[in-house]
């Protein structure tokens, strides 16, 4: 694909500004290619937002959506950008996040911080991601980088782990069936003899309102980001906060309970310098690629909550070489259940007996991992993320259907 390389053109459905949508821009022209054509997600959820059409729960009124939020009437049934993209274009489909304007049309007007609003912004987002193939489709021979099906499926992550248990991929055991209440959860936890359980909202990102859950007799201890402020709202917080009321664990649980919860068995992860550690795992075009350790004081590690970058090389030292090749084997089989998809972030534990591996999410946003080469012995290997995405695009990567390579475009 070398010499047709002055032909490659892309586009990005993402926020204008982002750092996500910056950094693959400076991927793309690193390589001298005509800047990508990026597309505001806010003008594709217009579209689905006119005055008196209902999406989730509520009606969007004339004149009422709220701070930065207009309908679509002088948009038609377009969004600014799909106009402007030349045949062949690879479309790249980014995160909404970032974007309060979004959030907004996605989970209705409201605090952006606020942890509720699950089960809206999904219907909202796939009915989003259903107008992006809407669209990409009146681009003669346009492409998806990522599957709209897939990223619905990685956003539930009750559909996610099933499709992972399935695959064979090692994944903790879960709860079957949906859970509705705080005192059902304990019937369940109790029925199934289960001491310590991960609560997580069915479409959440960012462990927002993720809850690590203990039972020890009648004492309880539960810890999450989210915040439990006055007149019982719960808010996403920076600093992860405990609670050994049983009345506040019950309330927050009943609180995300309406939007959807997948509940996992703990996975006791192993640990490095006194610290438990995961690791998230980049995979692109199916190859494990990049590897960040994330290192935790309590059983949250993700870097925003606190957690660290740990020693990757320290991590592989304190592993054995067949446990170690076992962590990128099982990445490398949940990317390949969304093999329509160029990348994908999966966050792998591996036990405290250093030969357990167990997946806890697979992340279709997951690549935002700046100033990370790619491992030593892989495609990406000594590129950041987005550029190794470019460089395997270049390479001739084309999303999969039915095992054939490129038959997924648009023609």
């Amino acid at each position: 694909m070398g010499d047709e390389q002055g032909d490659v053109r892309f586009a990005v459905v993402g926020t204008p500004g982002d750092r996500r949508v910056t950094m693959f821009r400076d991927a793309v022209l690193r390589h001298d290619l005509p800047e990508p054509v990026v597309i505001s997600w806010s003008d594709v959820l217009a579209g689905l937002l006119a005055p008196g059409h209902a999406v989730g729960e509520a009606t969007v009124e004339a004149g009422a959506q709220g701070p930065g939020v207009q309908g679509p009437s002088a948009q038609g049934p377009g969004v600014r950008g799909f106009d402007a993209l030349a045949p062949g274009t690879l479309v790249r489909i980014d995160s909404p996040g970032e974007d309060a304007r979004a959030d907004a049309l996605l989970r209705g007007p409201g605090d952006p911080s606020r942890v509720t609003g699950g089960a809206r912004w999904y219907r909202t987002f796939v009915a989003g991601l259903t107008r992006v193939r809407a669209l990409t489709e009146t681009v003669p021979s346009a492409c998806l980088l990522g599957d709209p099906g897939e990223i619905a499926v990685m956003f539930d992550k009750r559909l996610s782990h099933r499709r992972l248990r399935d695959a064979g991929v090692p994944v903790p055991d879960a709860l079957a069936g949906p859970v509705t209440s705080y005192d059902e959860l304990r019937e369940e936890m109790a029925r199934r003899r289960w001491t310590r359980v991960f609560v997580k909202p069915a479409h959440g990102s960012s462990a927002s309102g993720v809850i690590a859950f203990q039972v020890h007799g009648a004492r309880v201890k539960a810890v999450t980001s989210a915040d439990l402020g006055p007149g019982q709202a719960l808010h996403n917080s920076l600093r992860v906060r405990t609670y050994e009321s049983e009345d506040d664990v019950a309330t927050i649980v009943d609180a995300l309970a309406p939007d959807g919860l997948h509940v996992e068995r703990w996975f006791p992860k192993a640990s490095l310098l006194g610290r438990a550690f995961d690791l998230r795992v980049v995979c692109v075009a199916g190859t494990p690629t990049h590897a960040v350790v994330r290192l935790g004081r309590g059983p949250m590690t993700n870097l925003h909550l606190g957690g660290a970058r740990g020693d990757l090389d320290g991590v592989r030292a304190r592993l054995a070489p067949v446990t170690w090749e076992r962590v990128l084997d099982a990445c490398a089989r949940a990317a390949g259940c969304f093999p329509r998809s160029l990348a994908v972030g999966v966050d792998v534990m591996v036990g405290a007996d250093l030969r357990s591996v167990a997946i806890a999410e697979v992340n279709a946003f997951g690549d935002l991992l700046p100033g990370l080469p790619g491992l030593a012995g892989t495609p990406a290997a000594g590129l950041d993320t987005y550029a190794a995405q470019v460089a395997a695009m270049l390479d001739g990567w084309r999303p999969e259907a039915g095992g054939a390579r490129g038959t997924a475009c648009v023609t």
